[in-house]
């Protein structure tokens, strides 16, 4: 069965970009030791450091869900609640 490949775009406030990649940060520790995690990479673009990507590679959708619920991600929507501009989530599996 292919992996689940989770693409998050986080798009900071232009104030709040060093706070952002500083909780963004935080989370990678926690979830490379989660069961089910096969990749999980921080992506920061070069032309406009307020936009992240995560790329992420999944066991499952379930335990990508367990990922989303857990209280590294529950923190980190804390810690970031008027500090994001935009996020948007693509579930996507991998064709060839």
């Amino acid at each position: 069965m292919p992996h689940l490949t989770i693409v998050a775009n986080i798009k900071a406030n232009a104030d709040k970009v060093d706070l952002v990649k500083s909780e963004l940060l935080k989370l990678i520790d926690p979830t490379v030791a989660e069961p089910g995690c096969v990749q999980y990479d921080l992506h920061q673009d070069n032309d406009d450091p307020a936009h992240f990507l995560f790329y992420e590679n999944w066991e499952s959708r379930e335990l990508w869900q367990m990922h989303s619920n857990s209280n590294h991600v529950k923190a980190l929507a804390a810690a970031t609640e008027d500090a994001i501009e935009e996020l948007s989530i693509y579930e996507m599996t991998k064709v060839h």
